[in-house]
């Protein structure tokens, strides 16, 4: 294992903390909880927006907190889901009393976790909601899409929901129009490489030198094909078909883009699938409101990729282009 660390017991606590201290303006450790990170300046009068997860995949999910996007954060060790008690500290930190949203990724133990933090803090007069995101088309099968895994499609529900609150509406206006974006939202990524947990100190998964896997989850789930390593217009025609094939895009439809790095695919790379991508829409006459490239949901120092697409209308397409003020979105 090579990695630039200290102890890989204090990996959490030391990346959280070097966040911080190096953005002060966005960012504040919660003083009711060293998991939980919020706003510096808490917004009022607004309904908090708030997510939680594992370390391991900045800038998900800490990184995504600031105006017009999340109120606050549960951090959860590597790959592993936050306690309901952090949970419990992050939407009371969120809470302005009119109520929190949380915006989870389809795995169990954040799920399970964040219903009973509801419920407890229900018990104590927060009103809360809930949405699930599920846009990992290679983990379940359309007919199942409840099964599916979230992934990188989850920022642009982080956004749009968070671009909401900003304007003072409701918990369920907010809800209804972010429900939407999360129906809209279809990711599909492929791996080449595996990444290293600090304290496992050896690779999540093996794959060859000359392979890949299609549709391998930013934890080392299985995916739906291994294959060897094809060039790249090839291989992003292969995703863009089944993500077209999913999502039911049609001509003249408007989306929103994200061509998303795992942790190790440099911005080159990712600009070649860019290139490609974008070539697919104009030959289906799909309309490209706005590309993504960057490194938006890791996984630790992983190699590949993923593609994610938003189907957008006037008013999703207004939310997502919001003014934002987060160190790690572009608007």
């Amino acid at each position: 294992m090579k990695k630039i660390i200290n102890n890989p017991a204090d990996f959490v606590e030391e990346s959280i903390d070097g966040l911080v201290k190096s953005h002060p303006d966005v960012y504040a450790i919660a003083e009711d909880n060293n998991r939980v990170i919020t706003r510096t300046k808490k917004a009022s009068n607004k309904v908090g927006i708030v997510t939680g997860g594992g370390s391991g995949h900045l800038p998900v999910f800490t990184g995504y907190i600031g105006k017009g996007f999340l109120d606050s954060c549960a951090i959860g060790s590597v790959f592993a889901s936050p306690s309901v008690e952090q949970m419990v500290s992050a939407i009371k930190n969120a809470d302005n009393g009119n109520g929190v949203l949380c915006i989870i990724g389809n795995y169990g133990g954040d799920v399970m976790n964040f219903e009973m933090a509801c419920e407890m803090v229900g018990a104590e007069g927060i009103k809360t909601k809930k949405i699930i995101v599920a846009d990992d088309i290679a983990s379940a099968k359309e007919e199942e899409k409840s099964k599916r895994r979230g992934i990188a499609g989850m920022i642009f529900v982080f956004k749009i929901a968070g671009a909401i609150a900003e304007t003072s509406a409701s918990l369920d206006d907010i809800f209804k129009i972010a429900s939407e974006a999360n129906n809209n939202i279809r990711t599909l990524g492929v791996a080449l490489s595996p990444c290293i947990l600090p304290e496992a100190g050896k690779p999540t998964f093996e794959i060859k030198n000359d392979e890949i896997e299609i549709g391998m989850g930013i934890h080392g789930e299985p995916g739906i094909k291994r294959e060897k390593l094809r060039q790249a217009n090839d291989l992003v025609d292969d995703l863009y078909k089944r993500i077209m094939d999913d999502s039911k895009l049609m001509a003249n439809d408007s989306v929103a883009i994200m061509i998303n790095s795992l942790g190790a695919t440099p911005l080159e790379e990712l600009y070649i699938i860019s290139k490609r991508v974008n070539e697919n829409l104009s030959k289906s006459n799909i309309k490209n409101a706005k590309t993504y490239v960057g490194r938006y949901a890791t996984s630790m120092e992983m190699a590949g990729m993923s593609i994610t697409t938003l189907k957008l209308n006037d008013n999703l397409k207004k939310y997502l282009l919001a003014k934002s003020e987060c160190p790690f979105w572009n608007n």
